[in-house]
Formats: structure tokens, sequence, C-alpha cells
């Protein structure tokens, strides 16, 4: 006789309310409906939203193998991801939880560089509206709240002065 498998339970993203009301399987899991995951391109100085980034699926991650020592990935170019949770107020919504995280990636040997406990550590600290920047580098920094500024001026306008503090150059 073949074993059976245990079921596993395992972490679902969940939109809205999972359970209808009827408080059973799900209830008080945790929404990310509110979080975006932000590519900053440290060389191109761009930003860009990739929700692929929930899943480490973004278009920068993607066919690359990463590694837990940085010095493996000498040549990797620098990106930051930045977890982004917005929050809803009576005045209107702002950026509640902004932290980044530092990812390499050398296209050319397919491997890349980053902790995924950090990046699952900043992702919880967002979602508890931390403010994570002061790390980053001045050009990132300066490129993100670029990017902020121009999703929505009104988001930028409520937000926090230690976001807004933290990402001046």
């Amino acid at each position: 006789m073949a074993e059976q498998k245990k079921k596993s339970i395992g972490f679902n993203i969940l939109k809205n309310d999972s359970t209808s009301g009827h408080g059973g399987f799900g209830v008080g899991a945790l929404s990310l409906e509110n979080m975006s995951p932000v590519i900053v391109d440290v060389t191109e100085e761009e930003a860009f939203v990739d929700l692929g980034a929930m899943h480490a699926r973004s278009v920068v991650e993607k066919g690359i193998k990463f590694l837990m020592n940085k010095e493996e990935v000498p040549n990797g170019k620098p990106y930051w991801l930045v977890w982004v949770t917005i929050e809803r107020t009576e005045e209107g919504p702002y950026y509640a939880g902004v932290t980044a995280c530092e990812m390499t990636v050398d296209r050319e040997i397919r491997r890349g560089y980053k902790s995924l406990p950090e990046h699952v550590n900043k992702m919880d600290k967002s979602l508890k509206r931390h403010i994570m920047v002061d790390f980053m580098d001045e050009k990132s920094k300066k490129v993100l709240a670029q990017f902020l500024v121009n999703h929505d001026a009104g988001m930028w306008e409520r937000s926090k002065e230690e976001l807004k503090q933290g990402l001046q150059a």
C-alpha cells in the first residue's frame, strides 16, 4: 500500500474576505491586497511595479538561481525590491509601509544574490507599516521617491514624514 501524503496548508494570498463571513477555514489569514512590489533598477534609474515579485517571479528574477553569498556574483547588476503597502484613511490612501531589499542579478551566468529571509522579513515589516529605506543608495532613493510621487502625488503628500525624509537625497 502506498503511503498517503499529508495535505499541507500552504501560504495563501487572499483578496477581500476569503471566508464570506462564515468564519471557517482562512479566518485571520493575512491579506496582501494592499501591497505592491516595486523594483528599482539602480543602473537604469527606473522603478516599476512587478506583481510577479510576490512569488519571486518578477522579470528580474526569472531564470536566475539566487545565491546567499554576494561575493559569488561579483558582476551582478544592482536592484532594490521595495515592498509598498497602502493604507486608506478618511483623508484618502497613503504609502503606509515601504521597505527595501537588496538584490543583484548577473544574466550572463544566470546567477544572482538575494537573502530570501530578508525579503520575507521586509515584506512583513511593510505590512506592519514600517518605513525602512535609509540604507538605500542616494540615487535609488531619488528614483523611488519620484516613482511614488508620480504614481499618486496625493498619496505621497498624505504619507508619513518618516518616508519623505528617508527618501530625501
